[in-house]
């Protein structure tokens, strides 16, 4: 049995799967130089400042989008942590 309804919502949740999966490889592409950067000019892997203001402008934009604002700062403090792990590893020659 087919449900053409429900396989067309499957086939948006699909292709915004992808873009998602897409935007974040970009988003470490830059992530990395940025590491690189930090390192070669002895800065320091985390910027406690930055993080919480972009924490809190994208609770904000998700209270605009109707998103759970919790689960935008779990989701963005997830990929904060990644990105300070791989400065740190670039920092310390790994």
């Amino acid at each position: 049995m087919s449900d053409e309804t429900l396989n067309g919502y499957r086939q948006s949740i699909d292709n915004i799967d992808a873009a998602l999966v897409f935007m974040l490889a970009e988003r470490f592409k830059v992530t990395k130089a940025v590491g690189r950067y930090k390192a070669s000019a002895g800065l320091p892997p985390a910027d406690p400042g930055r993080e919480e203001s972009q924490i809190a402008r994208l609770r904000g934009l998700a209270n605009d989008a109707q998103l759970d604002a919790d689960f935008s700062e779990k989701f963005l403090r997830f990929i904060i942590d990644e990105v300070i792990r791989h400065h740190e590893r670039v920092r310390d020659g790994g």
